[in-house]
């Protein structure tokens, strides 16, 4: 007996074997997942074959079905399919998903959670990534590098940029951040050590725990309004669709930067678009609506935007990081532990 969302103890003894696995995501990603280290590490967990993936399960190959009627757990990535009652159904043994990515929304359906299956994901790994590009932009933003690049190129000569870049800097600027998820608190820490105000809407979080976290909590008007950077941390739901609209971009402050790497529908981008030609708001983009743009789109060209290919995540090397999170779950789940990092259901209708 293993750990499951209704057993967070776990057994009381240990397993005697290792559990049989079913490597199960999109083309290509296994190769750049798990290096030779990884699949040594996974070889000595699980029974298992590293070079059979499933990229299929609803109608699969013969040796995916065989491997997918053994399998106790599932590790997945992107691109991971469905987890359908369907292919449950052709999954008798399974107990567990490890999945080595953030949101799990992709693949682990209703019928995940009606059969017990313990679920973890390696979402605050991947978190990493996204808050360390998000420092990077916001002080960056401050210092107006992308304006004062762009300048350079242009004047390539001696010039006065103390007094054109009067009011840059990061001294007391204030940063807004639009979310406390994982990514969204992982910045306010980043943020603690430089002397910036943190501002903060989330309406899941009440003033005593935003104090815990660094911030001052506000309505995001008040947030709009007050910060010289505004990132988005938020989660794509129906209720956060273009939580900055044409009124919120209104409110924010003449040269103020806005940064999304959460997810683009969360921007009215036929809002900031107006904008952004003007030249009255700067942005960071790593996520857009549509994605990617339009080859049309002037998004490519404004020199007061830094456009970015959804990059801001988990990419080379960082992947690694993915995989020991998941082998650590791997290792727990072998030893009868319960998931240091479980997904409950009741969570994700206010998470990614």
């Amino acid at each position: 007996m293993h750990p499951t969302p209704d057993n967070p103890s776990g057994p009381a003894e240990m397993p005697s074997t290792r559990p049989a696995l079913l490597l199960s995501m999109g083309p290509g990603i296994v190769d750049r997942l798990l290096d030779a280290r990884h699949r040594t590490r996974l070889a000595a967990l699980a029974r298992t074959d590293p070079d059979l993936v499933a990229h299929e399960l609803a109608d699969p190959p013969p040796a995916i079905a065989a491997a997918l009627a053994d399998a106790e757990v599932l590790l997945t990535c992107w691109g991971a399919p469905p987890l359908t009652a369907r292919v449950l159904d052709a999954a008798p043994r399974l107990r567990a998903v490890i999945h080595a990515a953030g949101s799990v929304k992709h693949h682990v359906t209703d019928a995940c959670w009606e059969r017990g299956l313990a679920v973890t994901s390696a979402a605050a790994a991947n978190a990493l990534p996204v808050a360390e590009y998000t420092l990077a932009a916001i002080l960056l933003a401050n210092k107006r590098v992308l304006h004062s690049a762009h300048r350079y190129r242009a004047l390539r000569g001696p010039h006065d940029w103390q007094r054109e870049l009067a009011g840059a800097g990061n001294y007391h600027r204030t940063v807004g951040v639009i979310g406390a998820s994982r990514i969204g608190r992982r910045v306010i820490e980043l943020l603690r050590p430089f002397d910036l105000r943190v501002l903060l809407h989330d309406p899941y979080v009440g003033a005593a725990e935003a104090a815990r976290l660094g911030a001052r909590p506000v309505p995001l008007g008040t947030l709009c309004a007050d910060s010289d950077v505004v990132t988005v941390h938020a989660p794509q739901l129906p209720a956060t669709r273009h939580t900055l609209g044409a009124r919120e971009l209104a409110l924010m402050p003449d040269g103020a930067t806005l940064i999304n790497t959460a997810r683009g529908s969360l921007v009215d981008e036929a809002a900031l678009l107006p904008e952004l030609l003007t030249g009255r708001l700067n942005a960071v983009l790593d996520v857009t609506d549509p994605e990617p743009p339009p080859a049309d789109s002037p998004l490519y060209d404004l020199p007061n935007v830094l456009l970015t290919p959804h990059v801001a995540g988990s990419l080379g090397s960082e992947l690694h990081r993915l995989a020991d999170h998941a082998l650590d779950a791997l290792e727990r789940y072998a030893h009868g532990l319960p998931f240091t990092d479980p997904v409950r259901p009741e969570h994700l209708h206010h998470s990614a």
